[in-house]
């Protein structure tokens, strides 16, 4: 399994993954039934840094290279958390503008410390060049996959 590259990916993903839920996520400000997703935390993240732009479901599809039905699972969650709420756009009846809560932003804001963390740590030791050549290589291997029109599903 050592040359496997997803069965690498996989392990990896899940090494951080416990690292990340070693220290517990500071929500308890918030009494959550539920903790964010590593999903969540993207759509939080991406609503967060383009808060002056409206925001759709069909823009986090895209980003997130996601189904429909699966981002309208994690917005119906996250709108039941009130994580998030969705309001009729004036221009299109038809779509709903997706809006951060307060409580979201204070969530992210305070956690946002932590993934920067895990980012350092994960890359510590590693060249710009070595970083350059990892980027590199994922960005060719997910065009492989777009190329095959692949869409990821969260598991």
């Amino acid at each position: 399994m050592e040359r496997n590259i997803l069965y690498q990916i996989k392990t990896l993903d899940k090494m951080i993954l416990r690292v990340f839920m070693q220290e517990k996520l500071d929500v308890k400000d918030f009494k959550l039934k539920i903790k964010p997703t590593r999903t969540q935390f993207t759509i939080l993240s991406y609503l967060i840094e383009h808060h002056n732009e409206d925001i759709y479901q069909k823009d986090l599809e895209d980003v997130l290279n996601l189904r429909r039905a699966t981002v309208s699972g994690v917005l119906q969650t996250m709108e039941k958390n009130t994580l998030i709420t969705r309001v009729t756009d004036s221009n299109d009846t038809r779509t709903k503008k997706i809006i951060l809560s307060k409580k979201a932003e204070e969530i992210f804001k305070r956690n946002k410390k932590r993934f920067e963390e895990i980012e350092d740590l994960v890359s510590k030791g590693l060249s710009e060049d070595e970083l350059d050549t990892f980027f590199c290589v994922i960005d060719k291997m997910k065009k492989n996959l777009k190329d095959k029109n692949v869409t990821l599903e969260e598991n």
